[in-house]
């Protein structure tokens, strides 16, 4: 018994040497994410995956045809319609409907004032879901996905988990950070900072795969640290991991 023990467990790490490398990587808005998960991607030669631009993109599609956002039904009925292709390339990414470029409009303060409960919709997540793991499927040498259920729900055997956080003070300088530099205006700098309490609630108390921290995810607050030394951070645990899984790729 105990020698066939043992072979199991040879066949079982012998599996997960030869897996493609998933790193799912969860946490609040403004928590830097996006920035964190494509550096890692990209330093890791890995594909990048960010999902929340996919909920924005069905968000954007929404609002851009009349769909009452407010209303889950319609939602529902609605979201299979668009088609949402996520390129993933770390170097440049790209998020389409419907063969339009949106990676601009999506991110605008109407989408992100809604984006929230549309992401709530169960046929939103489950059309989304099937996307993001049809992305992994296909990512030859492993991807780094981002979004708020990557490790609780989408990738539940991922060969990392992190969950990514800083403080909601630390969060807000660094959005508005970020809007400043694209120019946009200080009234819709103070909104969409205020906006993060907001979604933070709904993100987290929602019904469908709800924002929380997996069980066997690592927690790295990033309130007083660098982005460099979170990119170190992440990449130094994904190697350790990953082990011959990353060097394979």
């Amino acid at each position: 018994m105990l020698r066939d023990q043992r072979e199991v467990r040879a066949v079982d790490t012998a599996d997960r040497a030869h897996a493609p490398v998933v790193v799912a990587i969860d946490g609040p808005s403004g928590s830097g994410k996006s920035t964190v998960s494509r550096a890692v991607a990209a330093r890791l030669g890995l594909s990048f995956l960010d999902t929340g631009a996919m909920y924005r993109a069905m968000t954007w599609w929404m609002l851009a045809n009349d769909v009452d956002v407010n209303d889950p039904e319609a939602v529902a009925v609605a979201c299979g319609k668009p088609v949402i292709v996520s390129g993933t390339d770390a170097d440049g990414p790209t998020i389409t409907v419907d063969g339009r470029d949106v990676a601009g409009p999506i991110r605008g303060p109407e989408v992100t004032a809604h984006v929230s409960a549309v992401a709530a919709v169960p046929a939103v997540r489950a059309r989304l879901v099937e996307l993001q793991r049809g992305c992994a499927a296909v990512a030859e040498r492993g991807i780094v996905a981002e979004g708020r259920d990557m490790g609780s729900v989408v990738f539940p055997d991922a060969t990392v988990k992190v969950f990514l956080t800083a403080s909601e003070t630390a969060r807000a300088e660094r959005r508005a950070a970020e809007l400043r530099a694209k120019g946009v205006d200080e009234a819709t700098i103070t909104a969409m900072a205020a906006d993060l309490a907001r979604r933070d609630a709904a993100d987290s108390s929602r019904a469908t795969a709800p924002l929380t921290q997996a069980v066997d995810a690592v927690l790295v607050d990033t309130s007083a640290l660098t982005l460099e030394q979170v990119i170190d951070r992440i990449t130094a645990l994904v190697a350790e991991r990953a082990g011959s899984a990353l060097s394979a790729v």
